[in-house]
């Protein structure tokens, strides 16, 4: 077994620094000394379940950047110093249906999560990016564009390939008229990515004062969601709605402001919701959703990124600060998403 030192949970929303234990490179594996790991709403969400039901080790983080430090005996994609990017998904069964469209993250016998899954092989827990080393399958690690900063690069590997996936897949391009609900880690992921697909994009926000940022991101307008004049004026205008709040809320006023023929794609809550079907009916709308995406999709991404400029907006934190980045985020208190700097692990 190899050896690293990582965050490990020790209670409700509590995480000790612990040593770690990787397993021996398998001939696909590769090794990778984790550099940044973006914090994710996910991890608040492991962290509260882990806190009322411990039943498993848990070390979260599924979007990191780093540096290969070590291959297996039959990698040939990468080599010692290469820089990597990881996302949520470490495997999947690759024979299923989804998996043969390259749809990885629809694994009909689920995939292997980079934390809290089970291991194909040996039927361990994997234990996430806040950590220094993570040893995952090649197949599942992706070459990190040279003129992408690592940092800002982490997020992209989770809240970037979740919005994504939905704009790529909903044809968004020139003439697509898009809105993006709540500006956030995943919100204003999409909007950058929307505008550079060429949409004319519009956020949805309750914040009235973040109008600026969005104009900033390349945003056209932005509605305020609580001016019931604003969202009237908006009804029937969008040919895609991006929701990414990720907190349980009415979906009616977002279908309103949906066009003819036109989508509302659930990617922050994915909790039980309540649809009124005439809210569909009266303008053939439909209710989509999307998590993650698969191999492909996710290499389209990070290229796609590189050639834009994208990344995420960041705030850069040591991983000793991992209780103040999570109490932040919990708050809502960053613009746009915390980053773990995993060198203090040394």
């Amino acid at each position: 077994m190899r050896t690293t030192t990582g965050w490990r949970a020790t209670g409700p929303m509590t995480l000790r620094r612990t040593s770690l234990e990787r397993r021996d490179l398998r001939p696909d594996d590769i090794a990778v000394q984790v550099d940044y790991c973006g914090v994710c709403h996910s991890d608040l969400h492991a962290l509260h379940d882990h806190g009322q039901h411990p039943k498993a080790p848990l070390v979260p983080g599924h979007e990191f950047t780093g540096v290969v430090t070590g291959t297996g005996s039959e990698v040939t994609a990468f080599s010692v110093g290469d820089p990597v990017a990881v996302g949520n998904i470490v495997d999947s069964c690759g024979v299923c249906a989804m998996c043969e469209v390259g749809q990885e993250n629809f694994c009909q016998s689920f995939p292997t999560l980079t934390y809290g899954g089970t291991d194909r092989q040996d039927g361990s827990i994997t234990l996430g990016g806040y950590s220094r080393e993570y040893v995952v399958r090649d197949t599942f690690a992706y070459p990190l564009p040279s003129n992408l900063d690592p940092a800002s690069a982490a997020p992209l590997m989770c809240a970037g390939v979740t919005v994504w996936e939905p704009l790529r897949s909903l044809g968004v391009g020139p003439g697509s008229r898009v809105a993006v609900a709540g500006l956030g880690g995943l919100g204003h992921l999409a909007v950058k990515m929307a505008v550079a697909l060429g949409a004319t994009t519009t956020v949805i926000s309750r914040t009235r004062d973040k109008r600026d940022d969005a104009r900033r991101l390349g945003a056209h307008d932005l509605i305020d969601s609580t001016d019931t004049q604003q969202t009237a004026a908006a009804r029937d205008t969008f040919d895609v709605v991006i929701d990414t709040i990720s907190a349980p809320h009415d979906l009616a006023p977002y279908l309103k402001m949906v066009a003819m023929d036109g989508t509302l794609s659930l990617v922050g809550y994915l909790g039980p919701v309540t649809v009124e079907a005439m809210d569909l009916l009266v303008g053939r709308k439909k209710l989509s959703s999307a998590g993650s995406g698969g191999r492909r999709a996710t290499a389209e991404m990070l290229r796609f990124c590189a050639d834009n400029g994208i990344a995420a907006d960041i705030e850069v934190l040591p991983s000793s600060q991992v209780d103040t980045a999570l109490d932040r985020l919990r708050r809502n208190d960053v613009r746009y998403r915390f980053v773990l700097d995993m060198s203090d692990l040394d």
